[in-house]
């Protein structure tokens, strides 16, 4: 066995892509989709179509997908968001290109963090997500330090494909590379020893760059146009780099402060261990923890102060975060056989005190605020913290600061991770629209079925076809409002010809007597968009602990001719 590798590492990567594959397919219809996911499935679903629609910067997620629907003959929800649940598991498997640089355990260790991460997650189940760009990143750059230059010309170019979020991290990276050169000066010609943990780096002949130039160009030319059967995914991989750049010039309304706080509600763990490992390495030197950090620094910044960011902006970031907490992880494995059980008592203790402390931030919903129990609360939040602080110190003295340390550390890590993983299924859907998260940001349909199943039974009843009659649409832009009515002959117009009656028509929340008279109206909640900006301090306690937060609600109305209904007077259409 390469002595590099332990026993059971392989069936530890192989858990770790179950548990990445369950998480991103479980119920992936569970959630409509947004505004910013249907535009590229419909793109996709008029391209299985035979159609030639103008296409998104997101070429790779729509052509691909195009391919999914062509081959299962149809579109859903679920078919919309295969292709990135495939890829976001892929990711887990990323370490094994760096081993290298990372050893086994930690690759493994980074290979689970990846897998349960809920900001990965909900990228993984979202159409053309940033998730594409990263992964076919990573792995390019994975089989460039393995000298296999034509898998990592051919995935740089699918990641060239995965839509403008590849600038983002070429340009993190970018400038991350740029300090630490001028923080690791050396001289012209010498090489550079390994950083720590690292293996020294085989004799290999300089790179071919030409191998992995016509493998780069040849990918790109098959999938950025699959098969040359749509060329212009090709003009769409290009303007990705233009897409990014206008969002300089956009502001999304979307704080900076609520990308900071989604960290802390969403990576608490990684986020501590990420930050563990950062005071360590720059205290010792470490050079793979100084690069680490300014990769994630830079990522951050830029994330923050991008104006048309969104949280899901955060996705590059995520990736060293996750590779520091694995570093600083790792180091706390290792018990030895007449330690644990002190071990385990530091661990019992310090779980106990954070579930009394998440217990009393829970019973912050049920007091008014301000008043003395409210007060109290608050206060035995504080006292928590410090009860676990000043125990932690007492076992440090009593048995060692060893026995305190690891105790501290597997407490929070199996206290926070539960936490963590509570939010990689709340990001993910699981809960309903009921529940909103952060991750995703955009506003999403609530009644996006119950309107489908609504026209579609309607439809069935007058014509023998769920699908067969027409929508006009009047006055609406929503990418999922043709989404949902994606198998219906939809019709868009600005103002509805008074001498037309089609059998439905769907319309703003407003009163409109000419449909009023020949039509009944049903009003149905659309696009829900969370309060963040005017929650209160309360709002936002029981949003952290019971995922409640108040909604503005955009309503539509579906307007159906009298005649389909089967207590109507007349049983022809209107004229």
């Amino acid at each position: 066995m390469n002595p590099r590798h332990f026993k059971y590492e392989t069936w530890l990567y192989g858990l770790a892509f179950l548990l990445a594959l369950g998480l991103r397919l479980i119920q992936l219809d569970t959630l409509p989709l947004t505004d910013g996911e249907a535009g590229p499935a419909l793109q996709s679903l008029h391209i299985a179509q035979g159609l030639k629609p103008a296409i998104s910067p997101h070429p790779f997620y729509i052509l691909f997908t195009a391919t999914i629907f062509f081959l299962f003959g149809g579109a859903t929800d679920a078919l919309a968001r295969l292709l990135p649940a495939l890829v976001g598991s892929a990711l887990v498997f990323a370490p094994l290109l760096f081993q290298g640089r990372i050893k086994p355990r930690q690759g493994v260790i980074l290979a689970f963090f990846l897998a349960l991460d809920p900001g990965l997650v909900t990228l993984s189940r979202e159409t053309a997500s940033s998730i594409f760009a990263i992964v076919f990143t990573l792995f390019a750059w994975g089989f460039w330090n393995n000298n296999r230059l034509r898998l990592a010309g051919a995935f740089a170019a699918l990641a060239l494909l995965g839509g403008p979020s590849i600038w983002a991290g070429l340009l993190g990276l970018g400038i991350a590379w740029a300090i630490r050169q001028a923080m690791e000066p050396r001289p012209s010609g010498e090489e550079e020893a390994p950083a720590e943990g690292e293996q020294p780096a085989p004799t290999t002949q300089p790179p071919n760059y030409k191998t992995a130039l016509i493998a780069f160009v040849a990918t790109f030319l098959l999938a950025g146009s699959l098969l040359f059967i749509a060329p212009n995914g090709l003009s769409a991989a290009l303007s990705s780099l233009p897409a990014y750049l206008r969002g300089w010039g956009t502001s999304s309304g979307i704080t900076s402060g609520r990308l900071v706080f989604s960290l802390l509600v969403y990576q608490p763990l990684t986020l501590i261990l990420a930050i563990l490992a950062v005071l360590r390495g720059w205290l010792n030197g470490s050079r793979r923890v100084i690069r680490l950090t300014l990769w994630l620094m830079v990522s951050l910044l830029l994330a923050v102060f991008y104006p048309l960011h969104q949280v899901n902006d955060l996705a590059w970031f995520l990736i060293p975060l996750c590779s520091l907490a694995a570093l600083e992880l790792i180091r706390h494995i290792d018990v030895f056989p007449d330690e644990r059980s002190e071990v385990l008592g530091v661990v019992v203790l310090t779980g106990f005190i954070l579930v009394f402390t998440w217990l009393n931030l829970t019973a912050l919903t049920r007091v008014v605020a301000p008043s003395s129990e409210f007060s109290l609360r608050i206060w035995l939040l504080v006292g928590s913290l410090l009860l676990l602080t000043l125990s932690l110190i007492l076992v440090g003295f009593g048995w060692s600061a060893r026995i305190a340390r690891l105790g501290a550390v597997w407490g929070m890590t199996l206290s926070l991770g539960i936490l963590s993983l509570g939010g990689a299924l709340g990001s993910a859907g699981l809960r309903g629209a009921a529940f909103p998260e952060l991750w995703p940001s955009q506003p999403r349909p609530a009644q996006a079925d119950l309107l489908s199943a609504t026209i579609n039974n309607l439809s069935e009843l007058d014509t023998g076809s769920g699908t067969a009659a027409p929508v006009t649409i009047v006055g609406l832009d929503s990418p999922t409002l043709d989404w949902t009515l994606r198998n219906h002959s939809v019709e868009r117009v600005e103002a509805l010809d008074p001498t037309a009656s089609p059998a439905f028509v769907i319309t703003q929340f407003e009163v409109d007597p000419s449909l009023a008279a020949a039509y009944r109206g049903q009003d149905f909640t659309w696009r829900q968009t969370p309060a963040w900006e005017t929650a209160l301090f309360t709002d936002w306690i029981r949003w952290i602990t019971l995922r409640e937060m108040p909604q503005n609600g955009e309503t539509i109305i579906l307007w159906a001719r009298d005649n389909l209904f089967l207590d109507s007077n007349s049983s022809q259409p209107a004229p």
